[in-house]
């Protein structure tokens, strides 16, 4: 292992929470008198702030509606997160890989700290992760590296001694930016050929294959 540490995305990269967002989606441009969101589409946008990803689904800058948005998708998808939110298939053995290697494992997210906590918690394996970082904790969102530099300083690391896991282009610019290695898992909406014009020690299929890759038994 040549890492010292080892950080992840959450949505889409170790959990899936499409039950979730989407009627958290639908439920906000229902009130509004918006379209119904298209299905790939809303999974597209994950990974943006929500307030980015409502502008990006209908081209609406209003700040007021855009804090509308945020109402009432949380109103809809906040008691739904911890109850419908999935690990991805291998998500568990590698983050006990992980924790029996004495490898610390952390979350730097746009999701917000608490529900990051209530769904790893509602999963058991909160323990198992020395940070949880979440959007709410940071002035500036990803791509900025505020988030994973931060987390980084709070385990005495230097960011080229850090791997950072994400399913997003969005998290791969957040690790080139703080100068951390990154690695693509593909769990999510973003391909593999995505990913070529971002500096990638691996690109990953699956969280089994990252595994694997980073030598843990």
């Amino acid at each position: 292992m040549q890492y010292k540490a080892v950080f992840f995305d959450f949505d889409y990269t170790l959990g899936d929470g499409t039950e979730a967002i989407l009627a958290g989606f639908r439920h906000g441009f229902s009130v509004m008198g918006l379209p119904e969101p298209a299905y790939d589409a809303v999974r597209r946008t994950v990974g943006m702030p929500l307030e980015e990803e409502y502008t990006f689904l209908t081209g609406d800058t209003d700040p007021d509606r855009r804090a509308r948005f945020r109402s009432l998708y949380v109103e809809k998808a906040g008691p739904l997160q911890a109850a419908t939110t999935k690990l991805f298939p291998g998500a568990r053995e590698l983050l006990e890989a992980l924790f029996r290697a004495g490898i610390p494992a952390g979350v730097v997210s746009t999701k917000k700290q608490d529900t990051l906590l209530e769904i790893l918690g509602a999963r058991g394996v909160v323990s198992l992760f020395a940070s949880i970082t979440g959007g709410d904790l940071v002035r500036h969102p990803k791509p900025d590296p505020e988030g994973l530099l931060s987390a980084i300083a709070a385990q005495g690391l230097s960011p080229e001694q850090v791997l950072y896991c994400g399913d997003t282009v969005i998290d791969a610019e957040a690790a080139r930016r703080a100068g951390t290695s990154f690695c693509a898992v593909l769990n999510g909406t973003t391909t593999a050929e995505e990913f070529r014009p971002y500096p990638c020690a691996h690109i990953s299929p699956d969280l089994w294959d990252l595994k694997a890759w980073l030598g843990l038994n």
